[in-house]
């Protein structure tokens, strides 16, 4: 197992990692590099809050399987970044779409099924997110505090919804069933421990 010191490096390394995209973005928008930039940051922000929630369902399979229960570490780093990542995917529907008109974002969260269920996805992170500190842990109470963060439960399944959907105008599947296929992995084998414990 890693020192504490070793940790604190990986945990450095990972937080700056998970800014690259971010960064690239920016980069290649201040450049102009991008033919349709709304399209690329829309696109671009909406697959890396579906990487982190990969990333997030894996830690506790990847530690159980070898053991590397350090791993553990991570995780609440990796779902604050599903969190911003996500919030960027809003934004950019929020300002670009609607130019911060809410009355006309709610209009179209309603009309548009795939937004509907991206937008529940969005909204059920919030609480994830605003409880992610040791403070509000032991405010909670650690049973509480579990039963709340299995919303993601219900959020992993919504954003594939919501992707496939948004694909489905465009009759490309591919990447709807690999992220689909990961993220049903990652629940099936908790639903399998699960059981194997009762």
């Amino acid at each position: 197992m890693p020192t504490t010191k070793q940790i604190s490096w990986i945990k450095g390394a990972v937080f700056v990692l998970a800014l690259a995209p971010l960064l690239r973005m920016v980069y290649l928008t201040l450049t102009g590099q991008l033919v349709d930039p709304l399209e690329f940051i829309t696109r671009s922000t909406g697959d890396w809050t579906l990487y982190f929630l990969c990333m997030v369902l894996a830690v506790t399979p990847l530690r159980r399987l070898s053991g590397a229960n350090w791993l553990i570490k991570l995780r609440r780093m990796l779902g604050l970044y599903v969190f911003f990542y996500g919030f960027l995917h809003f934004m950019t529907f929020l300002w670009f779409d609607h130019f911060f008109d809410l009355q006309e974002m709610w209009k179209d969260v309603l009309k548009r099924p795939f937004i509907t269920v991206g937008f529940t996805a969005f909204v059920l992170l919030i609480p994830l997110a605003l409880t992610s500190t040791n403070g509000m842990i032991k405010r909670l109470g650690g049973k509480r505090w579990q039963w709340l963060h299995r919303l993601v439960y219900v959020i992993a399944p919504l954003a594939i919804l919501h992707f496939w959907w948004m694909k489905a105008g465009k009759h490309n599947f591919t990447q709807p069933i690999i992220f689909g296929t990961i993220l049903g992995v990652l629940l099936l084998m908790r639903v399998w421990w699960a059981s194997r414990q009762r």
